[in-house]
């Protein structure tokens, strides 16, 4: 037993710094997961309370309206 003392005394420090390491990065992976659930839980919500949104089905006219307005204006860069 007198031998024993002297690789335990060596040992533990060790030891301790890694139990630390360990449970700092177990409480980091868990509270992470739990971040992700919870995120995924209120986009959830979110995603149902909003509306279907509905895409204009137009011809595209009112975009090259704006495009030409744009190059009319004196402040245009567009040759």
């Amino acid at each position: 037993m007198e031998n024993l003392w002297p690789y335990f005394e060596v040992l533990a420090p060790s030891v301790g710094v890694g139990l630390i390491f360990w449970f700092a990065m177990r409480a980091i992976f868990r509270a992470d997961r739990n971040e992700r659930a919870a995120e995924t839980q209120i986009r959830d919500e979110y995603a149902q309370a909003q509306p279907p949104s509905e895409t204009p089905t137009g011809t595209g006219s009112d975009a090259e309206e704006t495009r030409a307005a744009d190059s009319n204006s004196p402040n245009s860069t567009a040759s």
